[in-house]
């Protein structure tokens, strides 16, 4: 009897419990809304438009785009034929949904120029994707706040290949890049005189037409690099692993530069590519930047005053350093002349180590700081183990050096003219 009492009451049950799925819409339903988008979603996606895009199959990078965003991507894609692409990609880190048929999705792009780069440079990108008829469309593409824009989003690239140098531009013309290539060549052999250790012995230049373009390359304003001739881009992290480096040109300060200067400053930015797997955070400002004019310096016959009249200026008032630069001394857009005297100090200091203990000590002065585990205590080791020396005692001796090289005496020199 147990038995059919429940068999009895079984379908009242099912019938019940259909009917309250039914009413929750959990079955029964005849429409559905838009899918939403998961992150493997869009990555398969951008996977295909990246292969598109690398093979030049247009069709096919078409594919991915919303007719509306078509004729914006697809003047990209054209500008990127003159750009010898080896590698696109993007990552996607995270998705959010805007509305039921639209997501934002934040990717990293990430790039590599065929002969130049072992790794690939990388930026934070955003793209708008909408859904229709089940499939995800892409409808925006654009930099990640405070990430910078790409060369080819500013306008039509002009490319110039030299022996060691790759130049995009622009609205530059191109004899002036070919001028700027031949100087990177030149900046090549030279720096790889001086740092003869494992890096690539090749380099990028980009040229943007403007000032500000050249602040939306860096995502940042571009009053911010006003009287910077260029500037290398990169991460101190060191290692295999760090993105590859571009030198990027301020066609404004770089262009009222004579032959000198322009020289100067592609062979400081190259040395920054050199050194850039042994310049970590662990290497304090006033050493990558005085080694990179060290190195600059190194064969172009200057004399103190000629390469550091701000310092110089100092010395000659009575107001000498006291210590060496510090970071905070070298932030753009600050007094010029502070910002002048770092560079100068910095400078000293390498070219004291390369007088006094050598060449060779100052590169193993320079990997072994940046070979340190965190900033402190990096240039107190380094000094001991590779130069014998103290913090305190290096710089007494620097602020010694600076007043001998830069006073009113015969080692000083009596030029005044700079770069």
């Amino acid at each position: 009897m147990a038995g059919q009492g429940y068999g009895a009451r079984r379908p009242a049950v099912f019938c019940l419990l259909a009917l309250l799925l039914a009413l929750t819409g959990l079955v029964g339903c005849t429409e559905t809304g838009p899918a939403r988008a998961t992150s493997r979603e869009v990555q398969t996606l951008l996977d295909e438009h990246a292969r598109a895009l690398l093979a030049r199959d247009e069709p096919g990078f078409r594919a991915a785009l919303d007719p509306a965003y078509a004729p914006a991507a697809l003047t990209v894609y054209r500008r990127l034929a003159a750009v010898p692409l080896d590698g696109w990609s993007y990552e996607v880190t995270g998705v959010e949904h805007t509305a039921p048929d639209r997501v934002t999705a934040r990717v990293d792009l990430g790039y590599r120029l065929r002969g130049h780069d072992r790794r690939p440079v990388t930026g934070a990108r955003v793209l708008d994707l909408t859904e229709r008829d089940g499939r995800w469309y892409v409808t925006g593409d654009r930099p990640a706040k405070g990430a910078p824009r790409q060369l080819w989003e500013q306008g039509d690239v002009t490319v110039v290949r030299g022996a060691h140098a790759l130049v995009l531009g622009v609205g530059r013309q191109r004899a002036r890049l070919r001028e700027i290539a031949a100087a990177a060549d030149r900046a090549v052999p030279a720096v790889a005189a001086a740092w003869p250790g494992d890096w690539a012995r090749r380099v990028v230049v980009l040229v943007p037409g403007t000032l500000d373009a050249m602040g939306e390359l860096l995502g940042a304003p571009g009053d911010s690099y006003r009287g910077i001739a260029a500037v290398t881009t990169g991460e101190t992290r060191g290692g295999a692993d760090a993105p590859a480096d571009r030198v990027i040109v301020n066609p404004d300060a770089y262009g009222i530069l004579g032959d000198f200067g322009r020289q100067l400053v592609l062979t400081h930015e190259t040395v920054h590519v050199a050194t850039r797997a042994h310049t970590t955070p662990s290497t304090p400002v006033w050493l990558s930047e005085g080694f990179a004019d060290w190195v600059a310096y190194r064969d172009a016959g200057r004399t103190p005053a000629q390469a550091a009249p701000e310092l110089r200026r100092a010395v000659r008032d009575g107001e000498p350093p006291v210590r060496l630069p510090e970071d905070a001394d070298f932030a753009f857009g600050g007094d010029p002349e502070a910002l002048a005297r770092a560079y100068e100090g910095g400078w000293l200091a390498c070219e004291l180590i390369a007088e006094r203990w050598g060449e060779e000590e100052l590169t193993a002065f320079y990997r072994a700081v940046g070979a340190h585990p965190g900033r402190e205590g990096a240039v107190e080791n380094a000094l001991h183990d590779v130069l014998d020396t103290t913090p305190e005692e290096f710089t007494e001796d620097w602020r010694a050096y600076v007043k001998e090289r830069l006073g009113q005496g015969p080692s000083g020199g009596s030029g005044s003219d700079g770069p």
